[in-house]
Formats: structure tokens, C-alpha cells, sequence
């Protein structure tokens, strides 16, 4: 074995003893590759000025626009944390659902689709779902371990339901390892994946998660009715009536009109993905504003409104200024979408004033710093430590091992899969987005399934997301069980835990199954949509 491939394999294995061990991320990525690197140049086996890229590395970081939407999505998500519409929500879907067998399983499974379409923070969901949901389930006599089984797998299709950080983050790597595959390939003018083709190929499989979660529920309460209690006669004799319709209406309609605004947005083309993050958070600011003081509705109703009629106007009409011939109809749909933006200032003053009285604007602006720096400082050390692996040669090391494997793509595909599986106990998905995908997807993306058969960008990022998720909900090191287990009540115990969420694991290795077989699941809407 050379010499570089020996300090590669002791480069990567010391990163991840450094981060299992508890080490800032950033700063182990970022010191390891220099350490190495100087060892390496001590040996005469690596220039030291390949280093010189870095400053450029960084300032392409800090400069793409498609990461902006980061800090946005996390603002987003976090709004809606704080201002309490998940606990509405939460509470009345129960509601909705308690008088059939499985109803509380099945609605914590639909808030979590929700959640996860509108916050896409994995550890937040979960953490929020065991507080809320996790006592009312045991105290209406659910099987402990089908509760928490049910709430660490609805609490992590926030990694796979977009719009979600993950697909984000691993939208933007894919779509550099494409560029370099291609280039690899000696094409010049290589075709593009973006995170909106990520979004649109996540959706399907995320849908079908959520559909077999349900069954399982479902299932569950027919072979083991007692695992899966209904809510008592006399609390359902108070669901009726058109009072409850519209507690159901006030909790469900603004998340939902939300969720299309953002996602209908990105996928009918109206908007990019960091310009959808925009609106995202400025509606979860109007609906925090709104659920602090319902009295004084009209400033963000009106906000509310006018935000979407200016989605509808610039899918219809082209609002652009700065051009010699303006028709008349344009003219009128400029002057519309002005007054429209005067009632979303408005609107959005009154919301950011009544979250700053309750403190809440500090609490988000406080925590979406913290997420988006530690995100930013990760790539950043990602950065120096696939630059060193690089210069130590470990893409060649990489691809000769890649493409000597039996099987071709499949075996290529079926390795890379159980690496980042495994991963996934021990670091957290941004450390393995940030340095295993630019070190195998290039390579994986230049192999083809047959002949004139490429291997599909998108199927790859949701394979990957989905494997990722399925890894946050394995016993014994899944980060989802973590989460839970610090929220749950003392009598739930680990074990309890682990066993309800087996089942759940066993659907999302199904799933991939599905996904891996039939890979139209993740490429037919981005296709219909994008023509890709």
C-alpha cells in the first residue's frame, strides 16, 4: 500500500475517533487535514501550496446564494417552534383522529409530516413530539414502545420531506460532485441538479414513508387492539359540532397554506429555493404574530394574504421594471404587487413587534445564528480536509476502489450506502454530507447502470437521504432515540424505546428497497417538472 493511501485511512479513521469522541466538528475536520498535511509534507509526499486554494474555497462558500436558504429554512423552523403551532396541531389532529383505534399513532404521524414540511429540523420534531404527545399517548393506555417507535419515526421525515436542510445542504454538494463527475468525463457544458430537483425527487418517497407508517398503525391496532386504545365516549361526545371544525380549520390551514406556499413555489418554477426560504420565513413570522394576539388579526391576515397574491402574480405576469415596454397588464399587476408588499411591511412590523414584547424574536434569532454558524464553520472545515485528501490523491485511491468493486454501479452504490449507514450512528448528517459525498458521489456519478444508461443524480441524494434518516432511527446509537430518550418520561425505558422502533426501521429499509428497485419514485416528478 503507498504511502499516501496509509495516511488517507489515518486521516479519516483519526476524524472520526476525534468527533466520536466528543470534539468540536469543525475544528476536528479543519485540524486533522492540517496535521496530516504537515506530516505529508514532512515526507516529501505532499505540497504544501495546494493549501493556497483555500481562502478561494471559503470565499465560494460564503458567496453561494443556494446556501443562504440555510439560515432561512432555520429561521422558519424555528419560528414555528416557538410560537406554539405545533402543539395546537398536535393536539387537535389527536383530537381529529382519537375515535378510531390507532387515531393518536396515526395523527403524531401526520403532525410529523407537517412538522417536517415546515421546520425540516430533525432533533427539534422529535424533542417537541415526545414532549407533547408522549404523555397523552401512555396516559390514554398506548403501548409504551409503539408510542415512542411512532414518535422517533415521525419526527425524522424532517430529513426526507422537503423543504428539509438536509436536501438542501446535500442538494448543493450533488450538484458540485455532478459538475466534477462530468468534467471527469471530458463534458464541458455539463447538465445541472439543483436543490429543487432534490426537493421534487424527495417528495414521493417522503409521502410513501408517511403512507406506511400509517398502515403500520393501523395494522397494529387491529392484530393488538389493546396496544392502540380510542379515546373514552365521553370526550368524543365533545368532538362534533361546527366549533370543532373550525378549532380544527384555525390549527391545520395556516401550516398548510405555509407549506404550499414554500414547496408550490420551488417546484412550479415561481421561485428558487433560497427566495422560497425567504417567504417561508417571513410567513412563520406572520403566524407567530398572528397566535400572539388574535384580537388585532387584520395587519397579518392582510400581510398574509397579499404574500400569497404576490406568489400568484409573479406565476402569472412578468413584474419586472427595469424594461423599455411595459404592457398594461404588467403595469397593473406592478402596481398590485406594490400595494401587496406595503400590507406585508405592515404585517410583518406588527409580527416582529409582538414577538419582540414575549421575547420570542430573541430566542430565534439567537438559536438560527447558532445552527447557521455551526453549519457554515463545518463546511469550512470540510473544506481544508478534502482539500488535503486531495492532495494526499485519495479521489484516485477512492475511485480505483469504487470501480474495482464486484457488481459495477450496484456494488459501487451498496458499499457507499452501508459506509454512510454506519457513519450515521457516530457523526451527525452534516459531518457525512460534508465528507463522504464530495469524495464518492463524483466517482458514483460517472458510472452507468447499462450503456447508455446514467446513473440518476436525484435517486442518488434520496437514496442517500432516506439511508441517513433510516441510520437516525437504528438502535442503539440512532440520534432520533437520543433525543427521545431525554425527553421521555422516567417509567419508558431504553429498551422500551428500542423495541418500538425495530418495526419502523424494518418500513425504511423498505422503503429504500422500493426506492433502490423502482427508481421512478424519486426521478418521475423532477422529470415532469423540470424536464430532468
Amino acid at each position: 500500500m503507498a504511502l499516501t493511501e496509509v495516511l488517507n485511512l489515518l486521516m479519516f479513521v483519526t476524524a472520526c475517533l476525534f468527533l466520536m469522541a466528543g470534539f468540536p466538528v469543525a475544528f476536528t475536520l479543519a485540524g486533522t487535514a492540517l496535521f496530516f498535511a504537515l506530516i505529508a509534507e514532512v515526507l516529501g509526499v505532499f505540497d504544501f501550496s495546494l493549501l493556497s486554494a483555500f481562502p478561494q474555497r471559503i470565499y465560494i462558500i460564503m458567496t453561494n446564494e443556494v446556501l443562504v436558504a440555510v439560515p432561512l429554512f432555520v429561521f422558519m423552523g424555528v419560528m414555528l417552534e416557538r410560537s406554539k403551532v405545533a402543539a395546537e396541531l398536535l393536539e387537535n389532529m389527536s383530537r381529529l383522529f382519537g375515535a378510531m383505534r390507532g387515531g393518536l399513532g396515526v395523527s403524531v404521524t401526520v403532525v410529523g409530516a407537517l412538522l417536517a414540511a415546515s421546520t425540516g429540523i430533525v432533533g427539534a420534531t422529535v424533542v417537541t413530539m415526545g414532549l407533547l404527545s408522549l404523555p397523552t399517548m401512555l396516559r390514554r393506555g398506548y403501548d409504551p414502545a409503539l408510542a415512542c417507535g411512532s414518535i422517533s419515526a415521525a419526527g425524522t421525515l424532517g430529513q426526507i420531506i422537503p423543504p428539509s436542510i438536509v436536501l438542501v445542504l446535500l442538494g448543493d454538494q450533488l450538484s458540485t460532485a455532478y459538475q466534477e463527475a462530468q468534467f471527469r468525463q471530458n463534458i464541458f457544458s455539463p447538465d445541472a441538479v439543483s436543490v429543487g430537483d432534490l426537493f421534487a425527487g424527495a417528495l414521493f418517497p417522503g409521502l410513501m414513508l408517511v403512507g406506511m407508517y400509517i398502515l403500520y398503525q393501523l395494522l397494529m391496532a387491529w392484530l393488538r387492539p389493546e396496544s392502540s386504545p380510542a379515546m373514552p365516549r365521553e370526550e368524543l361526545a365533545e368532538l362534533s359540532g361546527r366549533r370543532f371544525l373550525v378549532q380544527i380549520l384555525h390549527s391545520l390551514m395556516p401550516p398548510l397554506v405555509l407549506i404550499v406556499a414554500v414547496l408550490g413555489s420551488i417546484l412550479a418554477g415561481i421561485a428558487t429555493p433560497t427566495e422560497a426560504a425567504a417567504v417561508g420565513a417571513v410567513g412563520a413570522t406572520l403566524l407567530a404574530g398572528y397566535r400572539l394576539d388574535e384580537t388585532r388579526r387584520w395587519p397579518v391576515l392582510a400581510a398574509g394574504i397579499s404574500l400569497v397574491a404576490m406568489l400568484v402574480l409573479t406565476a402569472f405576469l412578468d413584474l419586472r421594471m427595469q424594461r423599455t415596454t411595459i404592457p398594461a397588464i404588467d403595469m397593473i399587476g406592478i402596481a398590485a404587487a406594490i400595494v401587496f408588499t406595503l400590507c406585508v411591511i405592515w404585517g410583518l412590523a406588527v409580527s416582529l413587534a409582538r414577538t419582540f414584547r414575549t421575547e420570542i424574536l430573541h430566542n430565534v434569532t439567537r438559536t438560527t445564528m447558532e445552527i447557521s454558524s455551526m453549519v457554515f464553520v463545518i463546511l469550512i472545515g470540510a473544506g481544508l480536509f478534502s482539500l488535503t485528501f486531495r492532495g494526499l490523491e485519495g479521489d484516485t485511491m477512492v475511485e480505483a476502489f469504487l470501480t474495482s468493486l464486484p457488481g459495477g454501479v450496484v456494488g459501487a452504490v451498496l458499499v457507499v450506502m452501508l459506509l454512510m449507514f454506519f457513519l450515521g450512528f457516530f457523526l451527525d448528517f452534516l459531518e457525512i454530507i460534508f465528507i463522504v459525498v464530495p469524495i464518492v458521489a463524483p466517482v458514483i456519478l460517472q458510472m452507468e447502470f447499462a450503456p447508455g444508461v446514467p446513473l440518476s443524480p436525484v435517486w442518488l441524494g434520496v437514496m442517500m437521504a432516506v439511508n441517513l434518516q433510516t441510520s437516525f432511527l437504528t438502535p442503539p446509537f440512532g440520534f432520533a432515540l437520543f433525543y427521545l430518550r431525554g425527553v421521555a418520561p422516567p417509567e419508558v425505558t431504553t429498551m422500551q424505546i428500542y423495541r418500538g422502533v425495530a418495526p419502523f426501521v424494518g418500513i425504511q429499509l423498505l422503503g429504500l428497497g422500493l426506492l433502490a428497485f423502482f427508481p421512478g419514485l424519486a426521478t418521475w416528478l423532477p422529470l415532469v417538472i423540470y424536464g430532468r
